[in-house]
């Protein structure tokens, strides 16, 4: 069976990358394949799966920063869209009951009960999308994370009131001492190096620090995993441990969706309430925008914020699971959510892959619903006509900056997504604004004022530079376009889309390198040199 499971989900992931879809999209529809032939999860696969969300809430954790759940549009905007969901969807569903003449046990508190678990959206969608996308760092991003985060929370407080687990007095304890051994938390991970120590210490303070000791005192271990995470994501070495986790956090996570495809049976009673989810969506997204712009987001951010947040959540099956074992709700309603957040996955991710394009017809109607004022993370001023433009400000940026701004001295701006990076490099007096490339409305406002010459797209994530450059090239932008990579295929994935320049980070470096080693040699042992060229070598 785990040899089926394995051969299934790598056929129908490998497809759906093909196809240009997230492959989480594939491995759900493996796991409904692998349920209409009679497959089970079992205990195996739930347990990948659970460590799979746990590692990814940790990564969460140390990229998050407290101070942004404060804003009002994450933890207003969480809350109002929460309240307006439950207030408008029990109601809608218990007058389909009504019209259909078959209310399946459904009261005002199991309509309550299933609203509320339809109001949240999937973190794992989210967080998995956004970062195939490259945009974990853009505002929309941010505003996703956060506003998840507050419903995680939600769920947390939810599901220890109701299943009557207080947590433990030593509770307080626990996270108070978490809090003062947090330099010895950094210590720790400090000192793990750079290879398999540093993945094996991010397992430690994920699942044994945080998981298992929020678990023994009551609390949830999901929660814990992400207040170590937070705890950590101070340390410089957060950045590295991240990566370690990325590629075991996804084969984890593949678990999971494997297993939402594979929950329960199917009915045609589950298939038409999974239909009335379904039709409700929009409403869902459209209320994420509407909040959204009330908050002074453009109506660029808000969209694709919405769209992020268009899913319904495995928080959601959590919900009903309880609801079915305290004897709430019937079995059948579990079955329904897990349709309606599978369905749901399969219509959002196409979306999120073509959220630009999608936008750009219609923006100018979308703008009306903006409100007057600008967000103080939104797009920038420019006003010193500089003629070269570099997005990524990482270590391949900077080093373009410091190039580019010695030869063409005044002419070259810095842009980067994240507001921290930004006002480290203003404060040592680089021209760096805050800025997204694949913005339709920043390029629009870049090009009413003046003219860039050159953009160098120097962003970690390659679907963050491809989605660059296709925003270029839907504005017209006239310009040369360099962009850095690191693998030969996304080499020739710029070049189709007809790049000027392309520099291959990895086989480039080699080169430098060699030419670096080649006049270090030349200036050390200049008659090993001479004796070289005088026998007939190429030196």
């Amino acid at each position: 069976m785990d040899i089926l499971l394995i051969a299934t989900a790598f056929i129908f992931g490998l497809a759906a990358q093909r196809m240009r879809l997230p492959p989480l999209v594939g491995f759900l529809i493996a796991g409904f394949v692998l349920q209409a032939l009679g497959q089970e999860g079992g205990e195996t696969l739930a347990v990948i799966s659970n460590l799979g969300v746990t590692l990814l809430l940790f990564s969460i954790g140390l990229k998050l920063r407290v101070q942004t759940l404060a804003r009002p549009e994450i933890w207003a905007g969480a809350s109002i869209h929460a309240s307006l969901v439950i207030g408008l969807f029990a109601p809608v569903l218990l007058a389909v009951s009504v019209m259909v003449g078959r209310a399946a046990g459904l009261d005002w508190s199991t309509a309550l009960l299933l609203a509320f678990g339809m109001s949240f959206s999937s973190t794992v969608f989210a967080v998995k999308s956004l970062q195939e996308n490259g945009e974990m760092g853009a505002m929309h991003g941010r505003v996703s994370i956060g506003i998840l985060i507050m419903q995680d929370i939600f769920a947390v407080l939810f599901l220890t009131f109701s299943t009557g687990k207080i947590p433990s007095p030593w509770s307080i304890a626990v996270v108070a001492g978490l809090l003062i051994a947090r330099p010895l938390l950094g210590w720790m991970l400090g000192r793990s190096g750079h290879g398999e120590l540093v993945t094996l210490c991010g397992f430690f303070l994920a699942l044994v620090v945080g998981a298992a000791g929020f678990e023994a005192v009551g609390m949830k271990a999901d929660l814990g995993a992400l207040f170590v995470g937070v705890l950590v994501g101070y340390h410089p070495a957060s950045k590295e441990l991240a990566k370690s986790l990325t590629g075991i956090t996804d084969l984890l996570l593949v678990g999971f969706f494997l297993q939402v495809g594979l929950e329960g049976g199917l009915s045609w009673q589950s298939l038409g309430w999974a239909g009335v989810m379904i039709l409700l969506l929009p409403l869902k997204s459209v209320g994420f925008f509407l909040l959204l712009t009330r908050f002074r987001l453009r109506a660029r951010t808000a969209w694709t914020s919405a769209l992020t947040l268009s899913t319904y959540s495995e928080f959601g099956l959590i919900v009903m699971a309880l609801g079915v074992a305290k004897g709430w709700i019937g079995s059948e309603w579990l079955v329904a959510v897990a349709v309606g957040l599978s369905v749901s996955f399969l219509i959002v991710a196409p979306l999120m892959r073509r959220s630009e394009r999608l936008y750009d017809p219609i923006s100018g109607w979308l703008k009306r619903f903006e409100t007057k004022g600008r967000h103080r993370d939104d797009l920038p001023v420019r006003e010193n006509g500089e003629s070269i433009a570099i997005f990524g400000m990482g270590r391949v940026g900077m080093a373009a900056y410091h190039e580019l701004e010695t030869r063409y001295p005044g002419q070259v701006i810095g842009f980067d997504r994240d507001p921290k990076a930004v006002e480290l490099h203003r404060q040592v007096e680089r021209n760096v604004m805050l800025a997204d490339a694949s913005d339709s409305d920043f390029w629009e406002k870049v090009r009413l004022k003046d003219d860039i010459d050159l953009v160098v797209l120097a962003m970690p994530k390659h679907s963050a530079n491809v989605h660059a450059v296709e925003t270029l090239k839907r504005h017209g932008f006239g310009g040369v376009v360099a962009v850095t990579a690191k693998y030969e295929e996304e080499i020739r994935q710029l070049r189709e889309l007809g790049v000027d320049t392309a520099f291959n980070l990895y086989a480039q470096a080699g080169s430098y390198f060699a030419n670096h080693v080649f006049n270090v040699f030349r200036q050390q042992r200049p008659d090993l040199i001479r004796r070289a060229r005088e026998s007939g070598s190429d030196f």
